[in-house]
Order: structure tokens, then sequence, then C-alpha cells
């Protein structure tokens, strides 16, 4: 969830336009726990979910550079730029009047998010109906906008006063407001998606628990900043995560994952993901999201004046200070961050890994067999998100954040450095 936020943060500030249940009780432990495996009726379908969500990743990406071309053929951004120049000289009114411009790409690109949706909904990882799935889309759109229309008045504001520089300079900019948004999200933006409740008062015994792994982890989180997230009303998914940062920060589980998983799988999967808190991975990738911005500003800027200088006129923009340039900033920052893709994913990978051996060590002692503990839980994990057991080695590079499901659990249940007197490597 952090990483999708930044991301998105991010992309908006550059103007560039934007990657898992079945019964109600846990499924059952699979006969091997150092093999991820699925049930016969489960197997072709987890194949076919997965094929289907990578080719819907690659047409969306596709479709994404197309409309953005077709929009710069059809010459629709002069005219929102002609249209915020006869409403005010101001650059901010100019902003507001222009930035309905991101809303209507948004739109074009409706129908990948719509099937996206679909399939969710299909291979039955969404119950969310599509009334509350177009109230969420219109929220986080309007969010979106709000955040677009400083965006744009900030960058060409900074543009005018510096046209060789203003990609360091408005980068500058960003990395606070990326900061601001990782303090306000738990606090502001989740509760608009989600219903958040004390956890003390849903789990008080899954409380007590969890502070025994926060404690041995080295952290004081109070009980007040623990909730369980509704997630059920929604999605099937499970999870529990740490956010934000300094007074905002907070401990969620969901309810799904309390529901479908024992309290000892349920704390690895906690110890997981305050991993990622104990290591730095949130500052870390927070970094890496800055550092891509900063890469993907710089490149899209002078990729922005070559194709001006190539297409400008036939395009109807007029400079790179035009209001009319965002869609050629958002075309080359929208090919960059595809090629980008297997890097910063990589990247992801390894520190997924890393926190999976920290859930893994924080828990060992305190709930019986901490390997087995953590095998079981990739198993209905995967089960629950019909993940496939065998994507093809291209795949896993390009599109997975994440080891696969079965790298995850093969590793689980053969890491026990306790018993062979080596030292852990991060909880002692």
């Amino acid at each position: 969830m952090l990483r999708r936020l930044v991301s998105a943060t991010v992309l908006i500030l550059a103007a560039a336009a934007a990657q898992k249940p079945s019964s109600d009780s846990p499924p059952s432990s699979p006969t091997q726990p150092n093999t991820y495996t699925l049930p016969p009726e489960k197997l072709q379908k987890a194949i076919d979910y997965a094929n289907a969500r990578n080719r819907l990743h690659f047409i969306g990406v596709a479709w994404g550079i197309v409309t953005i071309a077709g929009v710069l053929a059809w010459r629709v951004a002069p005219r929102f730029r002609d249209w915020a120049q006869t409403a005010s000289r101001r650059p901010l009114p100019q902003a507001f009047v222009f930035a309905p411009f991101i809303l209507l790409i948004d739109v074009l690109n409706l129908p990948i998010d719509i099937y996206r949706q679909r399939l969710a909904r299909i291979y039955d990882q969404s119950i969310q109906g599509w009334g509350s799935w177009l109230w969420d889309w219109s929220k986080g759109e309007a969010i979106g906008l709000i955040i677009a229309v400083f965006g744009i008045w900030i960058m060409y504001e900074v543009i005018r006063r510096s046209r060789r520089h203003w990609w360091f300079y408005f980068w500058l900019l960003s990395v606070p407001v990326i900061l601001f948004l990782q303090f306000i999200t738990p606090v502001l933006i989740e509760p608009m998606f989600f219903k958040f409740e004390p956890l003390a008062t849903r789990q008080p015994a899954l409380v007590a628990d969890i502070q025994k792994v926060v404690a041995r982890g080295g952290l004081d989180i109070p009980p007040a900043h623990m909730f369980e997230m509704n997630a059920s009303e929604k999605v099937k998914s499970l999870n529990a995560y740490v956010s934000g940062i300094g007074a905002s920060k907070r401990v969620v589980v969901w309810d799904t994952t309390i529901k479908r998983m024992t309290p000892a799988q349920t704390l690895f999967v906690f110890g997981h993901e305050m991993g990622h808190y104990v290591l730095g991975h949130m500052w870390m990738l927070i970094a890496t999201m800055c550092l891509s911005a900063l890469i993907s500003l710089f490149v899209g800027s002078r990729a922005m004046e070559w194709m001006l200088a190539h297409w400008g006129d036939r395009w109807g923009v007029k400079a790179i200070d035009d209001l009319a340039s965002l869609p050629v900033l958002m075309l080359a920052v929208t090919v960059l961050g595809f090629l980008g893709e297997p890097v910063l994913n990589s990247f992801s990978r390894v520190l997924e890994h890393d926190a999976d051996v920290y859930g893994l060590e924080v828990i060992h002692g305190l709930v019986p067999n901490s390997s087995e503990v953590g095998a079981t839980s990739f198993q209905i994990l995967g089960e629950v998100a019909l993940a496939d057991p065998n994507p093809e080695e291209f795949i896993k590079f390009w599109l997975y954040n994440h080891p696969s499901v079965a790298d995850r659990m093969r590793f689980a249940s053969q890491y026990d450095p306790w018993s062979t007197g080596q030292r852990p490597k991060y909880v002692p």
C-alpha cells in the first residue's frame, strides 16, 4: 500500500499517468509443508487468473501510451490550455481549469480499470459491488485532482523561472509533499476507503500477542495505535501492515486475516510487515521513489524538449512552458516507468525477502515451530490469492514485486538457524 501511494503521488506531481479466498475456514495445510500446491480444482483457475492479469498489465501500459499519443494527435491539451487562459491570466486559476485534463486521461483508461475489477470479481478476489467500486474510484480521482491542480501550478511556475533546471527544483519541492502524504494517509486518506476500529476493542487477545512481537522487535506501539481494518466489505485478500510516520504510525490488521488464519499465522504476517518498518524499508522505498522521480523528471524533461522540437507544431504545443506540453511529459514518463519496472520490482523483492526473514525470526520462541507457521501461512495466502505455483521467469522478473509464493514457502520451511547454532540475521 505504501509503495502504491508513493508511486501515485510522484507520478501525479510529475504530471505522469499511471500492479489474491474461498471458504470461511482456513484451507488445510499442504501434505508437503515446503511445497506450495493447489487443489486440482483451483490450479487451472490460478493459472488462468495469473495469465489474464499479466496480459492486462502489458495491454494496460500499451493502452495508456496510445491514449496519450491520441490526445496529442487530436490536440486536446491545447483546447484545455486555451480555456484556462481565457478563464484567467493568473497561473493558479489556470491550473484549476486545466487540471481536469488529467481526469480525462484517467477516464480514457477507465476500461482497463473496470476490466481489472471484473477479473477480481470473476476469480473470487473481490466482493465489492460496482457502485461501491465506482465511488472509490471517484474518491481516488478527486484526491488525485486536488494534487494535480497544485502540482501543475507549481511545476509550470518553476519551468517559467528556470527552463533548464526546472526538473531538479520541482523534484526538490515534491519530496516534502511525499513525506506529508505518508504522514496523513493513515488518518485522512485510508479511512475514506475502509472502516477502521480499535484492535483492542475487537481482538484484545491478539493485541496482547502483537505487543509481545512489537516488544521483541524493539518498537513501542501502544494499543491505541492498533486497528482492525474491515477489508471483508470489499476484498478477500489477507494482510497486516504498519503505516504512517511519527505521530501517525499505526498497526493495521485486516479482519480477513484474523478470520482465515490462526493467531500464530497472523503474528507471522504481522511480523513480516513490522520487518519493513524495523529494517527501514519504508524509508528505502520512499528514497527509491524519490530517486525514480528525479530520474523520470530529468529524462522526461529532455525527452519533452526533443519531442517538442520535432512535433510541437503538429501537436499545437507552443513551448516547454506551455500547459499543453503536459501530455508530452506524461508520455515520456509513462514509457520510462514501464522500462524501469524490472529494476524497481527486483529491489522490492530483496526487501520482501528480508522482511520474510525478519518475520520468521521475530516470532521464533513466541509461537511453536516458527518455520512451519511461516510455510503454512504462505500456503494459505497463495490459496486465497490464487497465486500461480509456477510463474514464468520473465513474468517474475518483470512484474513480481514479491518473491513467488512457492519460493517464499520453500524458504520459510527451511529457515532454521537456531537448530544449527547460527546467529539469526536480524532478531537475536
